[in-house]
């Protein structure tokens, strides 16, 4: 199995990337890696790479605030050459923690949709009481129809059961009520169309659901997906926050944090992104897996996990089958 790392996409890169990509090298030493990217600079960060990590020069990268339209201008970027790899299956996945919008249209220009997919989802693991659970889209789509919801419930489906190992996997649509007659038109007209898809429809939840994880996968679009994961990567860091400066008030505060200590780093732990890695691009023909823009070395090593058990479960034929009603469980 080979895997292509945009080594130039992200706030950290390349240092990061790198160093994220080598302790993937480290501890799956069965899989090549490609780094894309300036070989000059790539180089000039670590004159020594294992053996299992290669590099494939390419001299442009996609800025974060750049249009998509500059992307079909830039065929050199590093995004777009890591895509192409896996287009002409010189790699089996890639890995990039770029430009979303870069790396969503990299992927299909070049690799297209699974037939019976509209639009493509971004899928990604939530820390939940009850475990990891999925939530898509968290970004791909902002406007949709009722019609795609119910797309992206059946691969949120699959993805539960062939990447987390979920049977028979709990869907449930985010809505601002749990009654059936709750939420806008697209949420309402969604649900009845949820009722009769292939799925183990468990009807609405609210947001203050998802954290206690009575769920494995939730449905919604992107833009309140993606504001569904801002809000609580930005309330978790402000709670720590609190609780820190509690802790440093004074002598007997702090020594109560240092009997509390051991748990509050096991809670920061699961509620860190870095811990689930790279969110998958769901509906093209190919394996692309998103990572947060401000990943570190961690989350990377992470994504990179992430898409070897997409590539090893097959999963794009998975999605296929289930999509068209071949297959699934």
């Amino acid at each position: 199995m080979k895997i292509a790392v945009d080594a130039m996409g992200g706030d950290n890169a390349p240092r990061e990337i790198i160093q994220g990509t080598i302790t993937a090298a480290q501890v799956m030493p069965d899989i090549e890696f490609i780094l894309v990217g300036n070989e000059n600079i790539i180089k000039q960060e670590f004159p020594s790479l294992p053996k299992s990590i290669s590099i494939f020069h390419a001299q442009e990268v996609m800025a974060m605030d750049e249009s998509v339209e500059i992307l079909r201008k830039k065929r050199d970027s590093s995004i777009w050459v890591a895509t192409k790899l896996v287009k002409e299956k010189t790699a089996d996945a890639v890995v990039s923690a770029g430009s979303t919008a870069a790396q969503m249209a990299s992927a299909l220009l070049q690799f297209g949709r699974i037939k019976g997919i509209d639009r493509p989802a971004i899928a990604t693991v939530y820390p939940t009481l009850k475990g990891g659970k999925v939530i898509l889209d968290v970004g791909a789509n902002t406007n949709v129809r009722p019609e795609q919801l119910v797309q992206f419930a059946i691969m949120g489906k699959t993805y539960a059961e062939e990447i987390l190992g979920l049977t028979n996997p709990k869907v449930a649509l985010l809505s601002n009520g749990t009654e059936e007659g709750k939420g806008n038109d697209l949420t309402v007209e969604a649900h009845q169309l949820l009722k009769s898809a292939p799925i183990n429809f468990i009807g609405n939840i609210e947001g203050r659901d998802i954290p206690t994880g009575n769920f494995d996968v939730v449905v919604c679009d992107g833009f309140v997906g993606n504001v569904v994961i801002k809000v609580s990567e930005g309330l978790g860091g402000a709670l720590f926050s609190l609780l820190k400066k509690e802790f440093e008030r004074n002598l007997r505060t702090k020594l109560g944090a240092a009997l509390v200590l051991p748990g509050l780093k096991n809670i920061k732990k699961m509620m860190d992104y870095a811990e689930y890695g790279g969110a998958p691009l769901l509906g093209v023909k190919g394996v692309s897996i998103i990572c947060h823009g401000s990943s570190g070395a961690r989350a990377i090593e992470n994504a990179i996990r992430v898409a070897r058990d997409c590539v090893a479960g097959q999963f794009i034929a998975r999605i296929e089958a289930s999509i068209n009603g071949e297959g699934g469980r």
